[in-house]
């Protein structure tokens, strides 16, 4: 059975790499002969058709876990095909030093959920077949040190496979400020962690705009979708920037508010100026950023925004949903 599945897989392989257009499944299915075999030819009675297409979706994940890059296309008239660029699926020599070695080896032993664990121990074994040295221990230099990132986000995963594949997703999403979760569509990016919380950045087509989700917030599963992205990728850098924007780091503007004297000492610590007015208050000019309404909220009657207004607007929108439960 191992020898069948890995004829079945390599003839998948070969197919996606050889064609110049996108091939559908049931044109795979007519094209490997393991698959006529076991479920006949893809224009039959159909009665084998589930088997088939739990079976090609299982290979096409095994063919990504291995490293193979499938695009899904969809074609004008609604048809989904599937093929592999050579462009796409080629990689330069690799040549490592030690020094380069070991930060890969470090970077492996972060992650320390069971699927990723294997992908990278998997990583590490083809650079050695790549030529890494077999003298040079990723582990060693650094054996005393035992990095980390949490993660318990069941969204992680599915989404962590979207960004790499480019496939878009869809799911229910509940923002701070509702009641209640909603539908979004968005073509993902990239994964940020910030401060113990991940992000993901990405592409909303319901909004037609830049966004950038808290996964924690994400409720219900991950589901994929066809289909190319309509929206250009933007570099690493500025998805990073994106990230750090939502998450609040990076602030372009003041906010006035009044502040009840004695409260809120993290407010007065970043503050840019303070004045007292009497009568128990003071008021405080600091940075504002994306996520500032948030904040402010957490510190109830305490405060009092002043300016901008769009910002005493959010305050009062999630006070109001705060008060919806």
């Amino acid at each position: 059975m191992a020898i069948a599945k890995a004829e079945r897989l390599m003839n998948l392989a070969l197919c996606l790499l050889g064609t110049r257009r996108p091939l559908s499944k049931r044109e795979l299915r007519d094209s490997i002969e393991a698959y006529v075999e076991a479920f006949g030819p893809g224009n039959g009675a159909g009665g084998n058709d589930d088997s088939f297409n739990r079976m090609f979706e299982r290979d096409k994940d095994d063919l990504r876990e291995l490293g193979l890059v499938i695009e899904t296309v969809e074609s004008l008239d609604g048809e989904v095909g599937y093929l592999a660029r050579r462009d796409s699926n080629r990689l330069p020599p690799i040549t490592l030093d030690a020094e380069e070695a070991a930060a890969l080896g470090l970077a492996a032993k972060v992650w320390q959920q069971a699927r990723l664990a294997g992908a990278a121990s998997g990583a590490l074994q083809k650079l050695r077949a790549a030529g890494l040295p077999e003298d040079v221990d990723p582990y060693g230099a650094h054996g005393a040190l035992e990095p980390r990132i949490p993660v318990h986000e069941a969204a992680f995963e599915p989404l962590m496979l979207a960004c790499r594949d480019r496939r878009p997703v869809v799911f229910d999403y509940r923002k701070a400020t509702a009641a209640r979760p909603e539908q979004r569509h968005v073509e993902p990016w990239a994964l940020e962690c910030w401060r113990g919380h991940w992000y993901l950045a990405g592409w909303d087509r319901d909004r037609g705009a830049e966004r950038v989700f808290r996964l924690s917030r994400i409720t219900g599963k991950v589901r994929s979708r066809g289909g190319r992205y309509t929206a250009d990728v933007p570099d690493v850098v500025t998805v990073r920037e994106t990230v750090a924007r939502w998450a609040g780091e990076i602030t372009d503007r003041s906010a006035r508010i009044r502040l009840r004297s004695a409260a809120g000492y993290p407010l007065r610590a970043k503050a840019t100026s303070v004045r007292e007015l009497g009568d128990g208050w003071d008021e405080l000019e600091i940075p504002y950023g994306h996520g500032l309404d948030a904040w402010l909220v957490e510190f109830g009657p305490d405060v009092v925004v002043l300016e901008p207004a769009e910002l005493r607007a959010d305050v009062v929108d999630r006070l109001r949903a705060v008060a919806k439960g």
